[in-house]
This record gives structure tokens, C-alpha cells and sequence, in this order.
């Protein structure tokens, strides 16, 4: 579930869609209930971890090593994020069969996923799809998605019934015969969680927490709300998987005259913060995949950041020398 690096030049890819946007246009959105830590808003005094100065310096290394060898950081938009499509009531159905060898409910919640003709998954190793049903207030997601001569497989992922009152992972309560190790993350959160969606960046603010990707996370152990790591960094020094980080919320961010994109991300971390959701090849921050749209609206939201050439500069800009780290639960995670 690593991220192996940052995606090639993004293009327009026209692509029929399932999704219920007359026009293109709905209002934003929001996963889970409005008191899960994905959209519950940061107090100004929320206590910090005693291990902060030396973890937001970590993260500082990454991203100065990335801007000095010009690979990142980045925002996975066209790879290693997640089409979300969106579903009517009625949509037909399909068995996605699970390829994997260990016993799980997790095939039967997949017996039946309202999935739209014509729907892809992410490009990339991870080949992430999310399906979100707002009428029946579900939603399925899948890792290692592909459609094969028999129909649709995946290697893994997750069903989540009542999404808006969902406290944003998973539990046994989330759907019948559901464990919190299902996700189609390292961490097992939702790969919906945390992703900013283009209706977000279409209304210029974004009223949640950011996922983040790190590429050295640490082996072992967690914080919650992850619930597994995919780390190899055997320091104690290293970023665990759900390390929550926040842009200290006394800097005057509308002072440092930030790209657009830039100033929303700034903003969503500083009032929400920065939730440590998977190992990636860069640091990054994740946006919706636009596979289920006819155009890629992305040049146009992000204007001339957004190309190879400079686009790591959307969130090079990014205020990291301004990140502290929240209180964490850490913990070895359980076997």
C-alpha cells in the first residue's frame, strides 16, 4: 500500500462516470460523522505530543530532502489517490471477488457493490476506487482494484454502512462481520478519509483533516486512530502511521500570500490538522482521483502549479516549518 513515487504528467481522460452530478455540480461531500476526528475541528489549545519538536523536525528532513532533489512534495491526484463514484439507489450490482487467502467477512460485503458501468480504478500499484451510495448512507472501497475477463477482483479493502454517523474507521459495528483491519490503507483508515474532493477546491475551503503520506514510517508501532502500520523505520524517532500534526494555529496564514491551493491546505491543517495515513514513495497529500469526471479539472483549479515541471511548488510553499505534532496514543500494534 506504499505510494512508489509521484505520478507522470497529468492529462485529461475522458471517462463515462456513474457518478450523480448533474452538470458536474454538487455541493462538497462530507464523510463520516461531524464529530469524527476527520471533521471535528482543533481546539487552539489542544495539547501537544512531549515528542513534537523532534517529530515535526523529522518530517521537516523528508520534505527538505524532496524539494532539494525536486520530487515532492506532492499531491496524488491521477495515481495513488481515490475515484469516488457516486450512486444512485437503484444501481445494479456486482460481486467483486476478494483475492486473498485469509478467512474474512469481508467477501460477503462484497457480494453485492453498486458499481457503474464503465468505472476505473486509481492508476498505480494500488489501484484504490471508493463508491459512495448517499441514499443508503454507504460506502465500499477497494485496494488493488481490476476488472478481469470473470468480472471485478480486488485484494482487499472495506464496506462501511451509515458513513455519515461513521466515526471515520472502521469497527465491528461499521457493517455486519466488519473488523477494525479492514481499509484499503497501510494504516486502515478509509482512503476516502483525509482526501480533499474537487468540489472542495472548486468552493475554496476544505472542512476537514488532510491524510498524509510519509515515506519513512515507523515499524511496529501506531497511533490511534490508525489501526496496522506497513512502517520499516525501527527508530523511535520515526513518524508512526496516525501521528496527527497541525499548523501552529497562532501563525496569520492570509500574511504569507500563498498559492490558492496552497492557502486551502495551509488553512484545512491549521484548523483540522494532518493525519499520518499511509506510507508513501514522497511526502504527499492526497485529492480526489478525476477518473469519474469527462475532463481533468485539475490544470484549471491549480492553474500553472500543477504541471511536472513545478508542481511540487503547490506544496514546497506549504508552511511546514510552522507544524507541530498533537498529542499521540502510541502503541505496538496488535498482531
Amino acid at each position: 500500500m506504499a505510494w512508489d513515487g509521484p505520478p507522470p504528467a497529468p492529462r485529461p481522460t475522458p471517462s463515462p462516470s456513474g457518478a450523480d452530478r448533474p452538470g458536474g455540480a454538487t455541493p462538497a461531500p462530507r464523510f463520516f460523522a461531524r464529530s469524527s476526528f476527520w471533521n471535528a475541528p482543533l481546539g487552539r489549545d489542544a495539547a501537544l505530543d512531549p515528542r513534537s519538536d523532534r517529530l515535526a523536525a523529522e518530517l521537516r528532513r523528508q520534505v527538505d530532502r524532496e524539494r532539494e532533489q525536486r520530487n515532492g512534495p506532492w499531491i496524488a491526484t491521477s495515481q495513488y489517490s481515490t475515484p469516488i463514484y457516486t450512486v444512485p439507489a437503484r444501481q445494479r450490482t456486482v460481486r467483486v471477488k476478494l483475492d486473498t487467502y485469509t478467512p474474512s467477512n469481508l467477501e460477503s460485503a462484497f457480494a453485492a457493490v453498486p458499481i457503474p458501468r464503465g468505472a476505473r480504478p486509481a492508476a498505480g500499484r494500488d489501484a484504490h476506487m471508493t463508491v459512495w451510495q448517499p441514499s443508503r448512507d454507504r460506502m465500499w472501497e477497494f485496494w488493488r482494484l481490476a476488472r478481469r475477463s470473470d468480472g471485478w477482483h480486488a485484494s482487499w479493502g472495506g464496506a462501511m454502512r451509515d458513513v455519515s454517523r461513521s466515526p471515520g474507521h472502521y469497527t465491528k459495528a461499521s457493517w455486519p462481520g466488519a473488523e477494525p483491519y479492514w481499509g484499503s490503507t497501510a494504516s486502515k483508515l478509509p482512503v476516502v478519509g483525509g482526501t480533499v474532493t474537487i468540489e472542495e477546491l472548486e468552493r475554496g475551503r476544505i472542512d476537514h483533516a488532510l491524510a498524509l503520506g510519509v515515506p519513512e514510517v515507523r515499524a511496529e508501532y501506531v497511533s490511534w486512530p490508525a489501526q496496522r502500520t506497513d512502517g520499516t523505520a525501527r527508530r523511535a524517532g520515526a513518524i508512526p502511521q496516525g501521528a496527527r500534526f497541525r499548523i501552529d494555529p497562532k501563525l496569520d496564514i492570509a500574511a504569507l500570500d500563498l498559492p490558492p491551493i496552497t492557502r486551502m491546505l495551509a488553512e484545512a491543517a491549521q484548523r483540522h490538522g494532518m493525519v499520518v495515513r499511509d506510507r508513501s514513495g514522497t511526502v504527499a497529500f492526497y485529492a480526489e482521483d478525476p477518473t469519474p469526471r469527462r475532463t481533468n479539472p485539475y490544470p484549471e483549479l491549480i492553474g500553472p502549479l500543477y504541471y511536472p515541471d513545478n508542481i511540487n511548488e503547490a506544496t514546497a510553499r506549504f508552511p511546514w516549518e510552522h507544524v507541530e505534532l498533537l498529542r499521540m496514543d502510541l502503541h505496538r500494534q496488535e498482531r
